[in-house]
């Protein structure tokens, strides 16, 4: 290793605290650093070569080395590098890249709002829903139901809508009034010889069960995700949404999509609720939406939702919110050329034919190892949860430590994937090719292979 590896390294660990990270064990031997990337593989700061099948963290859809994207953001900071939109003003960019996606939602939508993140953007969301419920007199709705196992960010609020367990514990999370219904995770909550659509209609009955024992003038909301991303690329089963949205609608209760994962081309639509016919009062937007190149969000909100905000910032003098980057100039240049890039090389073309691919690769290793308990995924998003008994689906081993491993085995081949308890997840950048998609799950096929061979000879460790 170079002195300037060394360097890096040293610093990695005594000076960089990590998210999502035991602190204490970093301290021993520091992380991974990576020092470039091109295409959809990065590099590490020895030189070696992984192609990053998680897309970062499911989000450079356009790959490491755009020069679009670079030449777009040199471009914007050589005119207008930062101004804010506060008390009324603007910039070309905001305007622009609100426009199109007002334009381009896939249900009516009236204003977006910008934020910095995903996190930023549900908080900013669950403000407005609570500010809306004022304007309205409706002082009570301020509960919010999101499900477990939803990832929605990690800020105050947003953690509080995330239903995974670690992103509570010893944070005094949530907060009250934030509530969490069974994830729709047929395989793991289905009932024995419960039908995926019956239990469609059993989950949907406990969400109306929870909306009436709550009261339903105090329900404002029901945040979900199209697929659930962190909380192991949990599809929703047949019906599901079908069944929900005329319950939502029946109370008066806003949808809000979290597309932060799914939107941009992530499902094999351009959004998430476009694959499964969701009807959002409010949209969540990020990751994709600059390739993670610069930091932008973007809340959608309909004229049912805006309007009464609207009304209540006259009223009181203004909508008292925002951030000193929301909407930069810069990353929204980057945006805008994001869209452009889609729409020039119909992107949407090319997902539609490569996650045909992915999703055959990914099903074969669901049925030929003996370790998947069960495969899933839709465009270019799957997972593969890992088992030692699939006929009873279950693990002898600690929890975690199947996908522990593999992770750990893939990443010495020169695969990035993503571990969440005991679920192997991918989502590649958008612009992967079938021979890449294939350099995936061949390593992941001898992978499992590998993992099969210990275990049965008692090595596993």
């Amino acid at each position: 290793m170079s002195d300037e590896a060394d360097t890096l390294e040293m610093t990695d660990a005594r000076y960089l605290m990590h998210p999502f990270t035991d602190a204490r064990a970093n301290l021993q031997g520091g992380g991974m650093v990576i020092d470039r990337g091109e295409g959809v593989f990065v590099y590490d700061n020895t030189g070696k070569k992984y192609l990053e099948a998680v897309a970062g963290l499911w989000s450079v859809g356009l790959g490491f080395s755009e020069r679009r994207l670079i030449d777009a953001a040199v471009r914007q900071m050589e005119k207008l590098p930062y101004y804010h939109t506060f008390t009324g003003k603007s910039h070309a960019p905001q305007i622009e890249l609100a426009a199109r996606l007002v334009e381009m939602a896939p249900v009516p939508m009236s204003k977006a709002f910008f934020t910095n993140s995903g996190s930023e953007a549900n908080d900013t969301a669950i403000k407005m829903i609570w500010y809306r419920s004022n304007a309205l007199g409706e002082t009570k709705r301020k509960k919010i139901i999101s499900r477990r196992r939803g990832y929605h960010g990690i800020t105050i609020a947003s953690a509080s809508l995330t239903g995974i367990p670690v992103d509570h514990q010893s944070f005094d999370l949530p907060l009250p009034g934030f509530l969490h219904v069974t994830a729709p995770h047929y395989y793991r909550e289905g009932q024995e010889g419960e039908s995926e659509e019956a239990f469609s209609t059993r989950l949907v009955n406990e969400i109306e069960a929870l909306i009436l024992a709550e009261g339903p003038q105090t329900i404002a909301a029901f945040f979900a995700e199209p697929v659930m991303g962190a909380g192991g690329v949990i599809v929703p089963p047949q019906g599901y949404w079908e069944k929900l949205q005329p319950v939502l609608k029946k109370y008066g209760i806003i949808l809000v999509a979290d597309e932060v994962i799914c939107g941009f081309g992530r499902t094999g639509r351009m959004f998430g609720s476009q694959t499964f016919d969701i009807q959002p009062d409010m949209m969540i937007l990020s990751k994709q939406l600059s390739s993670s190149y610069l930091p932008i969000s973007a809340i959608l909100m309909n004229d049912m939702v805006f309007e009464p905000i609207a009304d209540e910032s006259h009223a009181i003098g203004a909508f008292a919110h925002g951030f000193t980057n929301g909407g930069n100039p810069t990353a929204a240049a980057v945006a805008i050329e994001v869209l452009n890039i889609m729409e020039e090389r119909d992107l949407m073309a090319h997902v539609s034919d490569v996650s045909v691919h992915f999703q055959a690769r990914l099903r074969a290793l669901g049925a030929s190892s003996t370790l998947v308990g069960e495969a899933r995924g839709v465009g270019l998003i799957g997972a593969l949860e890992l088992v030692t008994d699939k006929a009873t689906r279950s693990s002898s081993l600690q929890v975690g430590q199947l996908a522990k491993y593999a992770f750990g085995l893939l990443q010495n081949k020169g695969v990035i994937a993503r571990a969440m308890g005991d679920t192997l997840a991918f989502s590649p950048p958008l612009i992967i090719t079938r021979e890449q998609v294939d350099m995936i799950f061949d390593g992941v096929a001898e992978v499992l292979a590998q993992m099969e061979r210990e275990i049965g000879s008692g090595q596993f460790h």
